[in-house]
C-alpha cells in the first residue's frame, strides 16, 4: 500500500503542495503566489481560476517528486477559511471573483442584523458573531449584487475554498468538511447540526447552492484520473486554523496553539462539549472524526504577518521580512512607539469591522528599528488580550503552541513568552497547518487508526522559550499598548 501523503495547503497569498512520508517527515514542498485583489476600501477577492491552476501545477510536481500517482496513499486538503467561491455545476469555472475572509464589504449589513437583535441567536446556534469576516453575508451579499450569479440558476454553486477544490479535483463533488461549515454562519455546530434553515434565511443564501457537509477524515472522492494518470482519493480536510492545532496535537480539552500567518489564530480544544462564549470569542468545529465533533474556543487576530508584509511592500521600510527581527533586537526598547495594527478592523476579542490602524509615540528619535520592533510586540500585546479572554470565559491557558511563517522569528516568540508569562513551544518544523492536514489523510486512508494516534506519531521535535521579562517591565508595556488601543476604540 502506498503511503506517502500529498497536502494541498491553500493560503491566503499563495497555494502549496506538500509531500509527506506516513510518520510525518517532509519530503517535498512547491509553492505558487497568487494575485490580492483590492477593487475599493475595504474589499479584497481572489481569482478562484487562478488558485485552481496554481494548485493543480504546484500537486503536479509533488505527484512527480513522489513516482506518480500510484505512490500517494491520499490527498489532504487545507484552506484559508470563510472565503466564498461561487463556480458553475458544469464546467467547474468560477462565475464571479471569490470573495476572501478579509474582505469588509458586508460590514454595515452586519451591523444591521446586529442592531436588530440578530446576534444572540446566530451565536447560540453557530457559534460566531455577526461580523463581516464570515462566510454568509459575503454569499448572501454576492447573489443579491453580483447579476451573473442569479443568472445562473441551477448551474450555481457556492462553497469555501476546499468544497471548490474538491470539486475541481473530482471532477465534481459538492462537498465541505464540517470545520470549514463551521465557519459560514449558516451551520447549527451543536451536535449532528448541518446547514440551519433560520441562519440561511436571516443572510439570504439559499441552503441548496451548499454543499453537503461531511467528517474531516471521510473518504470524499478520488481525484479524476486524467489530472494526475491515476485516481487518488481524498480523505482529510480542515480549514488551516483547526489543521493546525490538530498538527500540534493539540486535541486535549486546554491544549492551545496560536497560528502566525496572514493573520493570528488561537484555538483552545475543548472536547466533545461545545464552548460557551460571554467574551466574544468564537466557538467552532474543531474536527469531525466520522459522527463525532469536537470542538474549540477561538480567537482571530485579523493582520499579524500581513503587518510585516505591508512595512516591507507598503511602506518600504524592510528588505524582507526576515530583517524585522535583527532590526528588533538592535534597539534595546520600542522607542514609546506602539503600533495598532487594524488595517482590516480588528478581531477578537473586540469585534471592531471599523476599526483603523493607528502608529502612536512618534518622535525625531524615532527610527524603523523601532517601527520594527512595535509591529512584532502587537503580535505579544494581540495574544495577551485573548489570553485575558479566554480566562474570563473559563479557559486559561498553560502553555502556548505556535506555528506559522511568522512563529520561526525567534525574537517575537520570545517576546510572546515575556509579555504572556507562559513557556512558548514551538516545532523544529513549523508548518503544522500542512502537517495536520496530513494526519487527516493518513487517518481517513488507515494509515493509523485514529486522529490521536497520528498526532502522537507524526509530531516531530520542538523548541522551548521561557518568560525572561520582569514583571514590572511586562505591565508597563502592556499599560502602553491599553492607551493606545483605547484611542482607536473610543
Amino acid at each position: 500500500m502506498p503511503e506517502n501523503i500529498i497536502v494541498i495547503d491553500e493560503g491566503t497569498t499563495s497555494t502549496r503542495t506538500m509531500l509527506f512520508a506516513a510518520d510525518g517527515t517532509p519530503l517535498g514542498s512547491a509553492q505558487r503566489e497568487f494575485r490580492q485583489h483590492y477593487p475599493g476600501p475595504g474589499l479584497v477577492e481572489h481569482d478562484a481560476e487562478e488558485i485552481w491552476q496554481a494548485t493543480l501545477a504546484c500537486t503536479r510536481t509533488m505527484i512527480d517528486k513522489a513516482g506518480g500517482a500510484d505512490r500517494i496513499a491520499a490527498i489532504g486538503i487545507t484552506n484559508q477559511r470563510e472565503t466564498a467561491v461561487f463556480w458553475d455545476r458544469a464546467t467547474g469555472a468560477p462565475l464571479a471573483r471569490a470573495i476572501v475572509w478579509q474582505d469588509r464589504r458586508t460590514a454595515a449589513a452586519c451591523a444591521a442584523l446586529k442592531d436588530a437583535g440578530h446576534e444572540a441567536t446566530v451565536q447560540e446556534r453557530s457559534g460566531l458573531l455577526l461580523d463581516p469576516y464570515f462566510s454568509g453575508s459575503k454569499i448572501g451579499w454576492a447573489l443579491e449584487n453580483w447579476p451573473q450569479l442569479r443568472e445562473a440558476g441551477d448551474r450555481l454553486a457556492v462553497g469555501t475554498i476546499e468544497s471548490y477544490l474538491v470539486f475541481r479535483l473530482t471532477g465534481g463533488v459538492h462537498v465541505s468538511d464540517a470545520t470549514n461549515a463551521s465557519r459560514t454562519l449558516l451551520m447549527n455546530i451543536d451536535g449532528a447540526g448541518g446547514w440551519d434553515a433560520g441562519l440561511c434565511d436571516l443572510l439570504g443564501v439559499p441552503m441548496d447552492l451548499l454543499p453537503e457537509i461531511a467528517g474531516c477524515t471521510t473518504r470524499v472522492g478520488a481525484t479524476d484520473p486524467a489530472l494526475f494518470g491515476g485516481a487518488i482519493p481524498i480523505c482529510g480536510m480542515a480549514g488551516d486554523q483547526q489543521a493546525a492545532t490538530i498538527g500540534q496535537a493539540c486535541l486535549a480539552p486546554g491544549q492551545t496553539k496560536a497560528t502566525f500567518g496572514t493573520g493570528a489564530f488561537i484555538l483552545s480544544a475543548s472536547g466533545e462539549t461545545r464552548p460557551h462564549s460571554a467574551n466574544r470569542l468564537l466557538a467552532t468545529v474543531l474536527v469531525q472524526e466520522g459522527d463525532r465533533r469536537s470542538y474549540a474556543l477561538e480567537g482571530s487576530v485579523f493582520v499579524a504577518g500581513s503587518l510585516i508584509q505591508w512595512l516591507r511592500d507598503g511602506l518600504g521600510l524592510l528588505a524582507s521580512a526576515g530583517e524585522s527581527e535583527g532590526l528588533a533586537r538592535s534597539v534595546s526598547d520600542n522607542g514609546g512607539i506602539y503600533l495598532v495594527p487594524a488595517l482590516s478592523g480588528l478581531g477578537a476579542p473586540h469585534w471592531r469591522p471599523d476599526a483603523l490602524a493607528a502608529l502612536s509615540g512618534l518622535s525625531f528619535a524615532s527610527g524603523k528599528a523601532h517601527v520594527a520592533r512595535a509591529a512584532l510586540e502587537a503580535q505579544a500585546y494581540q495574544a495577551h488580550d485573548l489570553k485575558t479572554a479566554f480566562a474570563a470565559d473559563g479557559v486559561d491557558w498553560a502553555d502556548l503552541r505556535i506555528d506559522g511563517g511568522m512563529a520561526a522569528n525567534n525574537w517575537m516568540a520570545q517576546d510572546l513568552a515575556d509579555m504572556l508569562g507562559l513557556v512558548v513551544e514551538r516545532p523544529d518544523f513549523v508548518e503544522s497547518t500542512a502537517l495536520g492536514a496530513a494526519m487527516l489523510a493518513a487517518t481517513g486512508a488507515g494509515l493509523y487508526p485514529n486522529l490521536a494516534e497520528a498526532a502522537r506519531t507524526m509530531r516531530g521535535r520542538t523548541t522551548r522559550f521561557t518568560p525572561a521579562l520582569d514583571a514590572q517591565k511586562r505591565e508597563a508595556r502592556l499599560a502602553g499598548w491599553q492607551s493606545a488601543l483605547a484611542k482607536i476604540l473610543t
